[in-house]
Order: C-alpha cells, then structure tokens, then sequence
C-alpha cells in the first residue's frame, strides 16, 4: 500500500497514556510484566497446539488463530506504548504511524471474525454433535480464517486508505499512545465528514455483523442446553462455552464503547483507557480463560513437561 503524504506533517509526537511523571515508571514496569505475560501466554499456547496431537480439531485450530491474531496486534501497539514510559518525546514518522494503524486495523477486525467463527464451532459442536465431523472439515475450518483475514486486510485498507486521503497542517501531537482513529481525526485540518461516515459503516459492520451471529449461535446453544435433561450434561455443554463468552464479552464491550459511542459523550482520555482493554487485557486473558479453564489444555501442558523431563 503506497503512503502518500499528502500532508504538511512529517511525523508525530504520541503523548502516552498519562503525563503524570510520577506514573511513568510504575505504569512501565506494569504494562512490561503484562507484554510479557500475553507473549509467553499466547506463544505458549499456539506451541501446546502445535505439539500434541490431540489438541489438532476445530477447536484449537480456531483458538490457535486467536492466539496468533492477539499476539500481533499486542506487538503492533504494546512496544512504541512502553517508548512513552521512557522517552520524554516519542516521535512516530507519517509512514510509521500509518503502517501501525493498518496493522492495527488488520489484525483487530481478524480477531472480530475469528471470535465469531468460534461462537459457530461452539454452535455446531452443542446443536448438531453427531454432524460436528462433517461440519467443521478441515476444508471448512480453513475457509473460515481465510475469511476472517481477508475481512481484517480489506476493511484495514478502507480505514487506512481514508486517513491518508486526509491532510495534518500544524498539529501533529496525537492525544493517545498509538495511532488510532479518533484522535487522528482531531489533528485534521481538512473535513472528517468521509471518515466518520466510513466508521460507522465499515466500523460498524465489524462489530455489529459478529455480534449477531455470535448472540444468534448462542441463542441457539442456550436453547439446546436447556432441552438436556441431566444436570452433568448442562453444567458440560456450560463449560465448552463459558470460556469463549468471556472472551467476547471483554473484546466486543470495550471495542463497541470506544468507537460506536455518540463523540459527545466521554472523552479521548477515557476512550485511552477502554483501548487498554483490547489492546493489552484481552490479548493478555484469552490465553489465560482457555487455558485455565480448559482440561485438554492442562493435560496438554502436563505431557508436553514430562517429555521435557526425559
């Protein structure tokens, strides 16, 4: 993708979190442990996946695409936010910012799809277990991530493609700790109408589409579930889902408050703060949800420590 400068800005200066110096510090070494808690976290986990071969279904082939999406889109954002901690002026070029937003786009409105596709696995896995097999192929489970990727590098191109189409005059300190959206928006000398209208399209569509196909799979589950008539099977057919809702409800919940909210209400600041969530918490808890709560996972964990042993 060419990035054309059309702009008076050469680059820009990333403000941070906070500007309280009493907080870079602490904030620093916080944010370090939790980069690199997510990186093991999710490096740990595709590896579980990867090694033992009764991890390899539909499942974890999913959960191993959202290991890999919230590992890289982490490292898009987490190492220039750890900069700010440190460095009294944290400059990011046009090119740079641009290329992290796309990166951002891309992998972000992946990880919509891919939560997505595994609400329909869960779907077909608790509606329709006899067929599961057939359903989810291989084939099918392919398709279904190619699907959500190619979502994420089309729609991170229309995003992108939009704010280069805009022009920064004077003002190039962007209130936040990456290039985001809204705050670019505020530093454009030019109309954002085009963009807002592109926002709340394509924005809207990649949370609003998934979240209805995720409450229409669930619908569907819950009613399944109560049909059961043991206690053992509900509390079972509970505990394959549990872990995925908590995923979603976190990712969907302060994505849709950052960027679907009327611009009068909140501020950048507190919108700084509900991007910490998706940024740096979710990424850091979905290997955590699925693995502590998760027996395949621990049982996976305990041989791939013993072969180590010996």
């Amino acid at each position: 993708m060419a990035l054309e400068n059309a702009s008076l800005v050469t680059e820009f200066i990333l403000m941070g979190l906070t500007n309280q110096p009493d907080l870079q510090i602490p904030l620093f070494l916080l944010f370090l442990m939790t980069y690199m808690t997510t990186t093991l976290g999710n490096l740990a986990l595709i590896l579980l996946i990867v090694l033992n071969s009764h991890l390899h279904t539909p499942m974890y082939f999913f959960l191993f695409n959202l290991s890999w999406v919230d590992l890289c889109y982490c490292s898009v954002v987490t190492p220039k936010m750890l900069m700010n901690f440190l460095l009294k002026k944290n400059v990011i070029s046009y090119e740079g910012c641009m290329t992290q937003y796309y990166f951002f786009c891309f992998f972000i409105i992946s990880e919509c799809y891919v939560l997505t596709a595994m609400a329909y696995d869960r779907y077909v896995a608790v509606c329709n277990p006899l067929m599961y097999n057939i359903v989810m192929s291989p084939k099918v489970c392919s398709y279904l991530m190619l699907a959500s990727y190619l979502m994420g590098f089309c729609d991170g191109m229309i995003h992108t493609g939009c704010v280069l189409r805009l022009t920064f005059c004077d003002g190039n300190t962007i209130n936040h700790y990456f290039c985001d959206l809204l705050p670019l928006l505020e530093l454009s000398c030019t109309s954002t109408y085009v963009n807002e209208i592109e926002l709340f399209i394509v924005g809207g569509k990649n949370i609003i589409v998934p979240t209805l196909i995720i409450f229409t799979s669930y619908g569907f589950i819950l009613s399944s579930i109560f049909k059961i008539s043991s206690t053992e099977g509900r509390s079972k057919a509970f505990s394959t889902c549990s872990s995925h809702i908590i995923a979603i409800s976190l990712f969907f919940g302060s994505c849709t408050y950052m960027y679907l909210k009327p611009s009068s209400s909140g501020s950048l600041e507190q919108g700084k703060i509900s991007s910490v969530f998706y940024n740096i918490v979710v990424p850091m808890m979905n290997p955590l949800i699925y693995s502590l709560r998760n027996k395949d996972v621990k049982i996976a964990l305990k041989k791939t420590l013993t072969k180590r042993k010996f």
